[in-house]
């Protein structure tokens, strides 16, 4: 267990995506993305989230993203923020997002 105060620590955020572009190198299919956090700036990160969506899919999309976690270098790739999703019945990763458009850079809370 994990008290509240551990799970205030996250720092989640709201971003939209700005840039998405295929990632061969990656060892499980996954896209590249580039997501505007409003006052936090751009950052990339890695999603293995081929199975549901397609790059054009993708842009300008509202995703939640845990900002604090520090970067992860994936197949020469640096990983910026973490975008969370949950597992299908199958494990193929569903976004998380709010149900109408939000300020980039909002913390989720």
């Amino acid at each position: 267990m994990i008290t509240i105060k551990d799970f205030s620590r996250l720092d989640i955020r709201l971003g939209t995506i700005v840039a998405v572009d295929a990632f061969p190198e990656a060892k499980k299919p996954a896209y590249k993305l580039k997501i505007d956090l409003g006052p936090m700036g751009v950052s990339s990160s890695s999603a293995r989230i081929t199975n549901h969506y397609r790059p054009e899919d993708l842009l300008r999309r509202q995703v939640v993203c845990a900002v604090n976690l520090g970067p992860k270098r994936i197949g020469g790739f640096v990983s910026e923020v973490l975008v969370l999703g949950i597992p299908d019945e199958n494990g193929a990763v569903l976004l998380l997002q709010p149900d109408r458009p939000l300020s980039n850079g909002a913390r989720i809370s």
